[in-house]
């Protein structure tokens, strides 16, 4: 049998392509050293991957608090578009750690770049400038609608932010001072999202959640927040009739919530119901931005202008990020010591961010991914043809929904058995595809065809 030690030498195939394109694009490749999964002394251990893969998820189980549902696989190591577990087994990952790693696993400009920044500076909190933040910062500004950009550590940090960002500034266009608790209970606070919506699971961000298991159990949520159906302008200007709301939040493309695209018109309505009511406009691009759908932005495919914009999972190509992106008006209702994080906007973070930025918003890079999306849904359609219990697939770009007319969860593990990784989304009936968006042609084949067998399988 395989020991610990001959898994985690064994070097994968140097078959996944880092670059643009796998047709005329470039094609970086880079051998993964091994690394370790746990301590050191581990690499060394006699152990089979079988045994040793049993004791971690024997020691997850006892030291780890149990809020997440893990399958029995202990993943080591990745390159490109593969990972790969304790026991040598081989993956084609089209979860990206939920729409993440953009650049899959151990890119070599992303790798050398995080090496590089490490040997030189990781972090010194925000009390001091460094070159890598404000360089990022210049970036996201001068390629977006914004003005100015704050970061966070993730995508309900940037959330929780464009929360106290909206209602300060609800306060100083409601002409009270919003250090006055008295004279500011005045101006309007509340906030208005969507049914299907996912922003967080932070107390603010968590009620513009729609899931009730995510949110009965730790009300009462925030006060002031109300969902209306994703879609429904109808239910949004009667919302914003009561002229309490602030802000309005909404994803251009639910994932969380069933990979669903509402159309270019209602989020136009939107930008001019806000504009009418004189809430803000805030756009949750934590998993549909940065390239995502094949646009740099996913609302741009709509020629619509947000107030805000708040970005995480990719654009640190895998290390913890957030960011809000703010337009001049509302950034001129921020002072010092107004919002802050010790963490956020680190040198070592924001290093990576640049890197991995600046190689997604390459032209050429997008094209690829509006084309390889379109592939897959294509291949998707003609091998789930015929099958009863497929009823669509949708999607923009490389994040594509399988509507199922029951639950996903058992074609999800019966692809993981066959060596592919997916998710599921929505109320668990659809099967969600979020691969690297470097993922390549043939990448893309052998998914369709092995998601083509499994709902032959298992479907019933």
């Amino acid at each position: 049998m395989a020991t610990l030690a001959s898994c985690l030498s064994a070097r994968p195939v140097a078959r996944v392509h880092h670059g643009m394109s796998d047709r005329k694009g470039h094609r970086g490749r880079r051998a993964v050293a091994p690394r370790a999964a746990a301590a050191p002394s581990l690499h060394e251990s006699t152990q089979t991957g079988a045994d040793l893969t049993a004791e971690i998820i024997a020691d997850e189980k006892k030291y780890i608090l149990q809020t997440y549902s893990r399958p029995d696989i202990v993943l080591t190591h990745g390159e490109g578009s593969r990972l790969y577990d304790l026991e040598g087994k081989e993956y084609l990952d089209f979860t990206s750690g939920i729409a993440v790693n953009a650049l899959g696993h151990a890119h070599p400009a992303w790798v050398d770049s995080v090496s590089e920044q490490a040997a030189l500076l990781a972090h010194t909190s925000n009390l001091f400038h460094t070159v890598p933040q404000v360089a990022l910062a210049k970036a996201l500004v001068e390629n977006s609608f914004a003005d100015r950009a704050f970061f966070a550590n993730s995508g309900t940090e940037a959330n929780e932010a464009a929360i106290k960002f909206a209602r300060k500034y609800a306060k100083i266009r409601a002409g009270v001072d919003p250090y006055d608790a008295e004279a500011s209970a005045s101006a309007p606070s509340d906030l208005l999202a969507f049914e299907g919506s996912f922003h967080g699971r932070t107390l603010g961000a968590l009620s513009l959640t729609y899931k009730s298991q995510y949110r009965t159990p730790f009300a009462p949520l925030t006060p002031g927040s109300s969902l209306v159906p994703y879609g429904d302008l109808d239910a949004v200007r009667a919302a914003l009739s009561s002229g309490r709301v602030a802000a309005v939040f909404v994803e251009p493309i639910q994932g969380e919530g069933g990979i669903h695209d509402p159309g270019a018109d209602f989020l136009r309505g939107l930008r001019s119901a806000c504009d009418e009511a004189g809430a803000l406009l805030v756009f949750d691009e934590v998993q549909v931005g940065l390239g995502r759908t094949g646009s740099l932005w996913a609302h741009e495919r709509a020629g619509v202008t947000p107030d805000l914009l708040t970005l995480a999972k990719p654009l640190a190509g895998g290390l913890p990020i957030g960011a809000v992106l703010l337009s001049q008006r509302v950034a001129d209702a921020m002072a010092p010591g107004d919002h802050g994080s010790t963490f956020a906007g680190n040198p070592l973070v924001c290093q990576a961010a640049v890197t991995t930025f600046d190689i997604i918003r390459q032209p050429r890079f997008l094209a690829e991914v509006a084309r390889k999306g379109e592939a897959l849904r294509a291949g998707l359609r003609a091998a789930l043809d015929g099958n009863p219990h497929v009823r669509e697939v949708r999607g923009v770009g490389l994040i594509v929904g399988i509507q199922l007319d029951q639950a996903a969860g058992a074609v999800v593990a019966a692809a993981r058995e066959r060596g592919l990784l997916i998710i599921t989304a929505g109320a668990g009936d659809i099967v969600r595809l979020v691969p690297p968006l470097i993922v390549s042609d043939e990448d893309i084949d052998e998914a369709v065809q092995t998601i083509r067998k499994v709902c032959a399988e298992v479907l019933t």
